[in-house]
């Protein structure tokens, strides 16, 4: 989709803004026309790179990965350690892209939802295949607002305007009863829900989506100590813990963060 060029309000001054997140202050950002992809890489598009390029994603090398402990399997589920924190999440021995919830699993049947358990290594790598790169911060955000001046979503102002839900996010009481009031647990298939002004789907909810920013306020853990911006939240995203399905929201991850709510979406030059 191209995006034209031209100045918008980045950030917000929200009173339930993550304040340590650097949401604020609003200014004004000029960015040059570029194209973004209307959706988020898909499992199925992952797949083609693999099998042209006979990619190994860090995962892979890596030999686990953070999966949601709702999706695994039970037995698996009890095998798998715990991260502190987090009891929800799992590090699940051979999750990977191809094996989302570990082995068993598969993308088979799953070609159009988002590919997840990749890097920033990973996405940047699948973008070099493509041509293409991963998005800048300003970039996304003036996408995801879809022309919108400073609307709290990505669509405007409610959450469920008319009680339709536009993202697929938590509902109930996080993390032990999901209601499922729009449908899905895990991953929803991109192109989901309505696409906002600018025809990009799921900017919001589903997966958190990688960009090349440097993460400059405060810092994650990281083992090689790059960390990168994230925007849009994700299924697990709850306003209890994790408000940041708002358009304006950000945080951070680790470059070799691979986990199971993580995916991206690619970017050029216009």
């Amino acid at each position: 989709m191209l995006i034209e060029a031209g100045s918008f309000r980045m950030g917000t001054e929200d009173p339930d803004r993550n304040r340590g997140d650097g949401e604020s202050p609003v200014r004004a950002v000029d960015v040059p026309a570029f194209r973004i992809d209307a959706a988020c890489v898909t499992g199925a598009e992952f797949a083609a790179f693999v099998d042209e390029t006979g990619y190994v994603t860090e995962a892979e090398e890596f030999g686990w990965s953070f999966v949601f402990g709702a999706l695994v399997e039970k037995e698996l589920r009890r095998a798998s350690r715990k991260p502190p924190g987090t009891p929800w999440w799992r590090a699940v021995e051979g999750a990977r892209w191809d094996q989302p919830e570990g082995p068993g699993s598969t993308v088979a049947e799953r070609g159009d939802h988002p590919v997840v358990h990749v890097s920033l290594r990973d996405a940047e790598a699948f973008a070099v295949w493509c041509g293409m790169r991963l998005p800048r911060e300003a970039e996304w955000e003036k996408a995801a607002r879809g022309g919108l001046d400073q609307a709290r979503y990505a669509w405007g102002e409610e959450l469920t305007p008319g009680g339709e839900h536009r993202c697929n996010i938590w509902q109930g009481g996080f993390p032990v009863r999901n209601t499922l009031e729009d449908g899905y647990l895990g991953t929803a298939p991109v192109r989901s829900f309505p696409p906002n002004g600018f025809g990009l789907y799921e900017v919001a909810g589903n997966v958190w989506e990688w960009c090349s920013d440097r993460w400059r306020t405060g810092q994650a853990d990281s083992l090689t100590g790059d960390v990168r911006v994230m925007r849009g939240g994700s299924y697990l995203c709850h306003d209890s813990y994790c408000n940041r399905y708002r358009v304006a929201a950000r945080s951070s991850t680790a470059a070799e963060d691979a986990s199971g709510n993580k995916g991206f979406r690619l970017a050029v030059d216009a």
